[in-house]
């Protein structure tokens, strides 16, 4: 089956103003699953004139109905999850086992921001000396541009969606021209739960033209970007004349410090999982390994033990721990790095090739290398792929400084047994997440976000309310406080 995508504009798949069309592609064969518009200017301006007329609706709906509409999303979203997870594997080449947690978390969204949405307090002040009353309020903001990355498509597009539709904005989404293929299905799935036409929208397209236009656009007054770093600073640059409002998630080079007196089960699992999981194409991935030189030589010696045993197959299997990358460029950006870190004078332990018998697709088996150096391309630089770099160091001050000596500051995972040191290290950790004797669990209550060249802003909880509305203060006065009098002889 082909999928010849069309924009999603005020409630109706449409055509593009322009007949260009971009191809997506399976990434177990690199065959072409569909195509999708390569959304022009004017496709934009259409969509964003949409959200700005239905926002005079949306925005005027009451915080209760609202989330019952988004409740509705939610429930529809797990009505429909497998359909949802396999089109997401069938683009991204993440196997189906992880793909299916992802649909469970994109519903999870809709729910948590649904709730809070209806729990928002406002603030009260009183100024007993000049007898006045202060509140504040939230208050919607108008047009949202939600620009989102290929690696989680439907999950990341939904940590954007629902708090942005939650807050009472309307949005025009650019899904990643790599993965599109499920953003038209939650489009269905948003329609049917009851959502008006025009709140949500999708243009396709590259990023250099129709994400572009978006963020120029005039009538857009936030966009909120989850993607790579050097893309975020030119969104940044091209949205500063009509000053708007950035959330930016970026790029990511995160450490797993593992202290000699860690549980290092508990610590190989974490480290293996959040290393090579969704394929190693995620932001908050500890692709360095930051190993106690007395315990060096054991955990790399586990470390190889596990990775070699890492299940590389079709993603539809069941069975399958790694899939595919998403395309053949990236699997040789990815290969071009292994290279790199050879040449470097890393070690390397296991993979940094195609696997045996994987003639066809973006197979790429996982890799470890090990006598990491601070100097080194592959420890300073995102990868992006199943790559796993194990570095020595002789003491706390020394794992600090190297966890530190990169311009990324996403994440940390510190292990140890010591809950002193591992909140001495924490504080000290340029990161704006750090996760203590665990992996990457959320809790879509607290603030996500990165430090340094990780990204601007953060998103979850409240947090996310306070990007996607407006903060007002009103002052009552309550008495007839005294006024400067001008212009009185």
């Amino acid at each position: 089956m082909e999928y010849n995508l069309k924009h999603f504009i005020n409630g109706e798949f449409v055509e593009s103003f322009d007949n260009k069309r971009f191809e997506f592609l399976n990434p177990s064969n690199n065959e072409t699953i569909g195509t999708i518009p390569v959304g022009c200017k004017e496709d934009v301006d259409f969509a964003v004139r949409s959200a700005k007329k239905a926002f005079q609706i949306w925005s005027n709906i009451p915080a209760s109905k609202r989330s019952d509409i988004l409740h509705e999303v939610a429930r529809l979203i797990r009505k429909n999850r497998e359909e949802l997870a396999r089109l997401e594997t069938l683009n991204t080449g993440i196997p189906i086992t992880q793909t299916r947690a992802q649909i469970d978390r994109a519903a999870e969204n809709f729910d948590f921001f649904a709730d809070m949405i209806t729990k928002l307090s406002d603030e009260v002040y009183v100024d007993d000396v000049n007898n006045f009353v202060n509140y504040v309020i939230r208050t919607p903001i108008g047009v949202a541009g939600l620009i989102t990355p290929w690696n989680t498509p439907l999950m990341l597009e939904t940590w954007k969606i629902a708090p942005c539709l939650a807050a009472g904005d309307t949005c025009v989404l650019k899904p990643a021209e790599w993965t599109p293929l499920s953003a038209n299905r939650l489009a269905e799935i948003i329609s049917d739960a009851g959502v008006p036409p025009g709140v949500f929208n999708i243009v396709h397209g590259i990023g250099e033209i129709s994400g572009a236009a978006l963020v120029a656009h005039p009538e857009v007054r936030l966009i909120s970007f989850t993607g790579e770093t050097t893309t975020g600073m030119e969104i940044m640059r091209n949205g500063a004349s009509s000053l708007k409002r950035f959330s930016m998630e970026l790029g990511g080079k995160n450490p797993a410090i593992i202290f000699s007196d860690a549980d290092l089960e508990r610590a190989l699992d974490a480290v293996i999982f959040m290393a090579y999981s969704l394929n190693g194409e995620r932001c908050t991935s500890n692709s360095r390994v930051l190993i106690e030189a007395s315990i060096y030589e054991k955990f790399l010696e586990m470390l190889y033990e596990r990775v070699k045993k890492i299940r590389v197959g079709d993603p539809f299997d069941e069975k399958t721990e790694l899939g595919p990358l998403v395309r053949p460029e990236h699997w040789k950006r990815v290969k071009d790095y292994i290279d790199i870190g050879i040449r470097e004078g890393a070690k390397l332990i296991y993979g940094g090739d195609r696997p045996s018998g994987f003639d066809k697709g973006n197979y790429l088996m996982p890799t470890l290398f090990a006598n990491g150096e601070r100097n080194m391309r592959i420890f300073k630089e995102e990868i992006f792929g199943p790559v796993l770099l194990a570095v020595k160091f002789k003491d706390e001050e020394e794992a600090i400084s190297l966890a530190n000596d990169v311009i990324y500051g996403l994440t940390a995972y510190i292990w140890t047994k010591d809950i002193q040191k591992a909140n001495r290290v924490a504080k000290r950790i340029e990161a704006g997440m750090v996760w203590i004797n665990s992996h990457n669990v959320r809790d879509l209550r607290t603030p996500f976000g990165g430090a340094k060249y990780s990204g601007i802003g953060r998103e979850g909880g409240k947090y996310s309310f306070d990007f996607y509305m407006e903060i007002k203060t009103i002052q009552v006065a309550l008495g007839t406080h005294k006024i400067p009098t001008f212009g009185k002889s």
